[in-house]
């Protein structure tokens, strides 16, 4: 039997309520079962390292100021959860491996960019650039060069480089200075007790942090140089667990809108740390 117009307008009517109905009911649904960017426990658990690198971040208990706390602390006020810092690790890598171990949902500590940790988990667009950097001894650097200008000799090192076990340079070194002697450090200042003494010939690391060094002890200036490699970047960003996109499209967000998109660079990082070191 053909139905009729009638009929049919009926069928449409009832069909339309119950579109109607359920368009109604899917936003409230969706919205309760979204993907939370944070912690079910209302807690944003954030890995930060021991140690303190100024102006990005103090030693564990040593107050709450540094450029990498304030990132932290606005993150989680405007995901409206309380920050839990976890200060437990040693190393930079250290940190990645909480967020990989899922005890940490974010990572923020001046921490590096690299293709391995790329591998693990999530980054965030970087929030500083840094120029990769040397500090040479004199004396080691003036015998290795034999007259010619160090920035001939640089690339075909093949002496004795220093680097910070656990960093993000410990990776770079085995492709930028495929020939030299790598000796890995626990920390900076033992690195740096090196160069002074000659122990070895040059220390790898970002450039901002060696100018800091000279900021903080300018006798340095007698016995090392520093030199900037203008063609290599070292990119701060905020690690994020693996199995949290949300959480890390929402850092990006964060870094976009509240920060306005800012990178900051060595010179402005500088800048912060003189400021800071009067007060």
């Amino acid at each position: 039997m053909s139905l009729t117009r009638r009929t049919l307008l009926t069928a449409g009517s009832v069909g339309l309520v119950i579109a109607q109905a359920r368009a109604a009911t899917v936003p409230a649904q969706q919205t309760e079962n979204a993907p939370q960017p944070a912690t079910t426990d209302d807690k944003l658990r954030i890995a930060m390292p021991a140690f303190a690198s100024d102006p990005f971040f103090p030693a564990d208990g040593a107050g709450d100021k540094g450029i990498d706390m304030e990132l932290a602390r606005g993150i989680a006020a405007e995901l409206g959860v309380e920050p839990v810092f976890d200060r437990s690790a040693v190393t930079f890598d250290g940190m990645v491996k909480q967020l990989m171990s899922g005890q940490a949902d974010m990572a923020i500590g001046k921490l590096s960019r690299t293709l391995r940790r790329g591998r693990s988990i999530l980054y965030s667009r970087p929030y500083a650039m840094l120029h990769q950097g040397l500090l040479a001894n004199r004396l080691n650097l003036a015998r290795i060069a034999q007259g010619k200008p160090p920035e001939q000799i640089i690339r075909d090192f093949s002496g004795d480089l220093g680097v910070i076990e656990g960093s993000s340079f410990a990776t770079y070194a085995a492709t930028t200075f495929p020939h030299a002697q790598l000796h890995r450090f626990a920390g900076w200042d033992m690195l740096v007790d090196a160069i002074r003494n000659g122990t070895i010939d040059m220390a790898y690391r970002d450039d901002f942090e060696i100018k800091k060094l000279m900021v903080d002890d300018p006798s340095m200036t007698v016995v090392a140089r520093s030199i900037t490699l203008t063609d290599k970047v070292d990119t701060i960003a905020i690690g994020v667990r693996p199995d949290n996109p949300h959480l890390a499209a929402f850092v990006d967000l964060y870094l976009d809108l509240a920060r306005g998109q800012q990178v900051l660079n060595t010179d402005e990082i500088i800048a912060r740390y003189r400021l800071g070191s009067k007060a």
